[in-house]
Formats: C-alpha cells, sequence, structure tokens
C-alpha cells in the first residue's frame, strides 16, 4: 500500500483531535485529512441525525464539526454601566407588625462587606464570609435578637444616584428557611426586570441573616445581612449588569 492509502485506512479511526493535528504535519496529509469524508465520519459519531440528509447542513463537514466541536470559554462581559458608588440599599426587616432594622446602605458598604467576621460564630458559617466567592455583606450595628416563634420578613429596595430612580429587589419576603448548620436565615424573591429585556425571567434575589445562637433558648443574636444571585450573578461586573436590567421606576 502506498502512504496515501495507508493514511485513508487510519484517518477514519481517529478523533477529531488527532485528525485535526494530522493537518499540522505536512502538506500531503492535510490534503488527505480535508477530505469531507472523514469529518462526515466524525458528525456521524456525534451528531448520527445531521448525517442523514443527503448534502451537508454548512458548506462541509469538517466546517460543521469545527464550528460545534470547539469548547465553550467564557465570554468576558463589557463593562457595567453602573458601579456601587451609583447605588444606594434600602434594607427593612420587620418581625410580625414590629419594626426592627432600617437602614440605609450605600453600595460601597456593601460591596465592602464584613472584613472580619465577629468571633463565636460557627466554623460553617465562618468557612462560608471567609471564601473566595463574590458576597454582599453588611454589619449589623447594633445588633438585633429575633425569637424563632415570630415571622420575620424584609423589603429590599435599590436607588440609582446618577437617574434618580428606584428598582425593587425583594418585596416583604419571609424568612421561610432557616439553616440551624450554618446559622443562616434566607428569604427570597423573583427580580423585576425592564421591558427590555422580556426573555428574562425566573432569577431570585436572596437575602440572608447571618446569626449566632443567643444564650437564651429559641432566640437568634442577628449580627450581619447578605444578599446574592445565586448562580445568576457571581461576580461584581455580573451583580451589576443584573441591577442595571432592572425595572426602574
Amino acid at each position: 500500500m502506498s502512504c496515501e492509502e495507508v493514511l485513508k485506512v487510519v484517518f477514519p479511526l481517529l478523533d477529531g483531535i488527532d485528525l485535526a493535528a494530522c493537518m499540522a504535519v505536512c502538506k500531503q496529509w492535510r490534503n488527505i485529512a480535508r477530505d469531507d469524508y472523514f469529518w462526515k465520519c466524525l458528525c456521524a459519531k456525534r451528531w448520527p441525525s445531521i448525517c442523514k440528509r443527503p448534502n451537508p447542513p454548512t458548506v462541509t463537514y469538517y466546517k460543521l464539526y469545527q464550528a460545534f466541536y470547539k469548547r465553550k470559554h467564557r465570554r468576558t462581559l463589557l463593562p457595567p454601566r453602573l458601579s456601587f458608588d451609583d447605588l444606594e440599599f434600602f434594607i427593612d426587616i420587620w418581625t410580625e407588625d414590629k419594626l426592627i432594622f432600617s437602614e440605609v446602605v450605600p453600595g460601597p458598604v456593601l460591596q465592602t462587606g464584613i472584613k472580619i467576621p465577629p468571633t463565636g460564630i460557627c466554623d460553617m458559617l465562618k468557612f462560608h464570609l471567609e471564601g473566595p466567592e463574590y458576597k454582599m455583606t453588611l454589619a449589623v450595628e447594633p445588633r438585633f435578637n429575633v425569637p424563632w416563634s415570630q415571622t420575620v420578613s424584609v423589603s429590599v429596595l435599590v436607588g440609582r444616584k446618577d437617574s434618580n430612580k428606584v428598582a425593587c429587589v425583594i418585596n416583604k419576603s419571609l424568612f421561610d428557611y432557616i439553616d440551624r448548620t450554618a446559622s443562616r436565615a434566607l428569604a427570597f424573591d423573583y427580580l423585576d426586570f425592564s421591558p427590555n429585556y422580556p426573555f428574562i425571567s425566573g432569577i431570585r434575589a436572596w437575602i440572608s441573616l447571618l446569626f449566632m445562637e443567643d444564650g437564651n433558648d429559641g432566640i437568634i443574636d442577628v449580627f450581619g445581612i447578605e444578599m446574592d444571585f445565586c448562580d445568576a450573578a457571581s461576580f461584581k461586573e455580573e451583580v451589576l449588569w443584573l441591577l442595571d436590567m432592572l425595572d426602574w421606576k
């Protein structure tokens, strides 16, 4: 068998990465490896139904494989149009009908967060606060106590200094999930987005009360507040883009 015949026997046995590597060996190998039959074989293994029509849906099966087999890289976001300096957060917390916390929090304060967790918190919460994930946290000063038996709710509005508009983040949601192992009480609400983004929905804003067990049984001692959007926004830039898309009024 000639060299060309040997290559035509071997090439159909290779995967896409190895076949592409063979194209870089020399001009002869490249010309043989670009035969669309080999790439149709690879496409038939990966997307069998695409090969049931007589002609490829693109110019060649090589182009088809090349377009969709590439690894997806995380796209870099454009710089957000907002900054935390432009924002202020209005946080109100009630136990039943009694207001127990009400603060206007500048964006940079929420961005800076709790630098040094207080002593006495549980190990799981300490690990969470000191972890590398992006967090928006606020130290509660003075602290407040909440009995387990009471219903606690929260509202969060955010204001823009650049346009003097306000958007709702959380609207009177209940802290109806308490994780005692991590010393966090959680509430959530679904974000309302601008009509300019009709295909974005189902994203939740979460707010957590960070607490320690009080000496009195059935009482929690709240020392901090955390707000996040789970996997929908894991970095500062993503958080700012998400806030920018809210329904500002």
